[in-house]
């Protein structure tokens, strides 16, 4: 049975070559902590789920959808800024909002399709 190719990092700027089925070669797999680690080890255990549907039970419909004047209830509570692992973020309602499934998707689309890095010197 053939196997399949291996394709480019998909990190920015980086054409080293991982299995199929892995997205970051070992160089930048730290960078890309999302994709290494578990939900609950992101934050999104059970804590969050009980704030999130008590945020959504407060907040039943879509802020996306209403500034087109539509009506839908909401899905998902979503981080206005990316939290990137900030737990003070995370948890900052303020930096909350309540999306249907299709905004959010969408507005998470665009936010990971042009990631933000921020680099150290060592």
């Amino acid at each position: 049975m053939p196997y399949k190719p291996n394709t480019p990092c998909k990190h920015p700027g980086c054409a080293k070559l991982v299995p199929s089925g892995e997205k970051y070669c070992a160089e930048h797999k730290p960078l890309h902590p999302e994709y290494t680690r578990s939900a609950g080890g992101r934050g999104y255990g059970s804590k969050w789920r009980s704030a999130s549907r008590a945020y959504l039970r407060e907040h039943p419909l879509c802020v996306e959808c209403m500034k087109r004047g539509k009506y839908t209830q909401t899905a998902v509570v979503d981080h206005i800024v990316p939290h990137r692992g900030d737990s003070n973020l995370f948890w900052d309602r303020n930096n909350w909002q309540p999306l249907c499934k299709p905004c959010h998707d969408r507005k998470t689309g665009r936010e990971d399709s042009r990631p933000v890095y921020e680099y150290t010197d060592r």
